[in-house]
This record gives C-alpha cells, structure tokens and sequence, in this order.
C-alpha cells in the first residue's frame, strides 16, 4: 500500500461550486476510482488560504498504469473537465503535475 498526498488551490469565487461538486461526486467517478485500486481517498479544504489537499492510499501493484486508465475514463475525463475550471494548480509544481505531490515524512500507523 502507497499513502499519497497532494496540495492545489482553489478559485475563491469557485469554492461554493466545488463544494456541491464533491458533496454529490458521480456514481460513475466514484467506481473508477475504486477500479484504480484507491482507497480512503479524502480532500481538505484550508481556508483562507483556499487551499486543498488530498490524501489516498493505494492498493494495487502498477501505480502508473492504473492512473493512465483513469485518466483515459470518459466520465472521468467530464468529471475532470467540471473541476479543473475551480481549481488553482500551484506555480511551485512539477512538469506534467495538476495537482502538486507531496513527500510523505511522518506517518504513524
């Protein structure tokens, strides 16, 4: 199992549509994500700094593989494309990354 945590901000005039988004996620998303092997998937909100951060644990055997496949889901593609808008990806990130990955340092199980 892999713990992985992410950091992006949040449009401020677009945080109370984010919130409905996430508050009612799509049947459709939500059973692709499981199928990506990712459990215990949660995303914080830091306010005023309108920052979120997400966490995931995952489960499978080929990280890279099982997000390619994801990334390639129609409804996940649509899902994407009603998010991302809300979103503010941070300037400090990685080339190819949308939200920024985070370093794991403590973890007390």
């Amino acid at each position: 199992m892999q713990r992985h945590g992410a950091v992006i901000g949040i449009r401020a005039e677009m945080l109370e549509e984010y919130k409905a988004l996430h508050a009612a996620v799509w049947p459709a998303v939500l059973a692709q994500i499981r199928r990506s092997n990712i459990r215990n998937y949660t995303i914080y909100l830091r306010e005023p700094e309108n920052l979120l951060f997400s966490h995931f644990e995952y489960h499978g055997s080929d990280f890279e593989q099982d997000m390619e496949r994801m990334a390639n889901d129609p409804e996940t593609q649509r899902w994407w494309a009603v998010c991302m808008p809300c979103q503010r990806p941070l300037s400090s990130r990685k080339s190819g990354e949308h939200w920024a990955e985070m370093e794991e340092l403590f973890h007390c199980p």
